[in-house]
């Protein structure tokens, strides 16, 4: 008995100390990734005014360019007649015709030396871009790694029959959580993220705008501004949502629900979706995990009729008894071959996340359906309420 004990404390131990040293390995990968996306924006920024650097060179080369042809032809115009102009007529002409071509000398090697800082700005730009999208690719590994170190692996033996099976199982669902994480991570690095780094650039022109165009353009790059302010804002309202509706907390499950098919509907003027509460008892709210989970559930059936099975109209029941709550959610798609879809687990990985939700709370699940058929998903709930 002791030495089991023994045995399971340094086994502890070990976790514990693997997962600090992936955890601290993690951590310094993200702080390299934003350092790289630091210099990234700074090089960015640098790359602009090269840019511009090599346009102001290239009009004052232009225009160097005219002036040059015009001393020339001055030039010669002096020595073919130089008995018709004085000596200090001649000396300016040579002089100016030299100045004008060390000038122009020096602004084509300025361009030169800037077209070369502007490639190596390119390339060191490009190398970044790389690196940074390796250090998130390796971060999101470390992360599956992590909640995988981070699950009760002592007790995996003694709690699953199966072991092999429901390890292979947890293991898609905390890949299936990284893939949401950087779905998330991807939708707010492409809109908030990239709008507030536009209203901060907004913003340093705003200034510009003020100091040379006047008050008329600035309060209307003000307005410009307000609306990439508005427009983040209601992007971060959209992804807040998806993760979770606050409305869930606020008004409870059916009028979430209605709510949410009801935009789905606004997107979706193709599909029919209809929804209908046939509660016998009056309107109780339901424990947090309960509403949750059934939200959940019936986000993920909708989401499959609309991603797969090409439905044209898609009808959600949901019944509130004493003991137990009842949803009911049905679509006229395409269909398919359950048994065959349950034995191809990467296909039916959807369908069996929503099994495993409810079995978690002691409930039950039936799915019918064949191809051409559509698809009827029955889902039971004890509550006890």
């Amino acid at each position: 008995m002791n030495s089991k004990k023994l045995d399971s404390a340094i086994i502890d131990d070990i976790l514990n100390k693997m997962i600090e040293t992936v955890q601290s390995s993690k951590d310094q990968i993200f702080e390299i990734g934003e350092k790289s996306r630091t210099e990234y924006e700074k090089i960015v920024e640098e790359l602009e005014e090269v840019k511009e650097q090599v346009s102001e060179v290239i009009k004052q080369t232009d225009k160097l360019t005219i002036q040059s042809k015009i001393a020339r032809q001055r030039l010669v115009e002096v020595s073919r007649n130089f008995y018709k102009f004085s000596e200090q007529d001649i000396l300016n002409a040579y002089e100016k015709a030299q100045n004008i071509q060390i000038e122009l000398a020096m602004l084509q090697e300025k361009e030169k030396q800037l077209r070369k800082r502007r490639d190596e700005l390119d390339r060191r730009l490009l190398s970044l871009k790389e690196m940074i999208e390796r250090a998130e690719v390796i971060v999101g590994q470390i992360t599956v790694v992590l909640q995988y170190l981070n699950q009760d692996l002592r007790q995996v033996g003694d709690l699953l029959e199966d072991a092999k099976k429901k390890q292979a199982f947890g293991l898609r669902i905390i890949e299936a959580q990284e893939e949401e994480r950087k779905r998330v991570s991807r939708e707010i690095h492409d809109g908030p993220a990239q709008m507030l780094a536009n209203v901060l650039m907004r913003s340093d022109l705003i200034e510009r705008v003020f100091r040379e165009k006047g008050t008329a353009e600035g309060f209307q790059e003000v307005q410009n501004l307000k609306k990439m302010v508005r427009n983040a804002l209601s992007e971060v309202r959209r992804i807040i949502y998806d993760l979770r509706p606050m409305a869930l907390d606020d008004l409870g499950l059916v009028p979430t629900l209605r709510k949410y098919l009801s935009t789905i509907q606004e997107y979706e003027k193709d599909i029919k979706i209809n929804f209908q509460n046939i509660s016998d008892v009056e309107e109780k709210r339901l424990p947090p995990k309960f509403e949750v989970a059934l939200f959940r559930l019936v986000q993920e059936s909708v989401t499959n009729a609309l991603k797969h099975a090409e439905a044209k109209q898609i009808d959600v029941k949901f019944e509130v008894r004493p003991n137990q709550v009842n949803v009911a959610i049905k679509d006229d798609g395409k269909g398919f071959d359950v048994k065959k879809v349950f034995k191809e687990k990467k296909e039916s990985f959807g369908l069996m996340g929503m099994k495993e939700r409810v079995e978690l709370l002691n409930g039950k699940m039936a799915v019918h359906s064949a191809p051409g058929k559509g698809t009827f998903i029955i889902i039971q709930l004890p509550t006890n309420l």
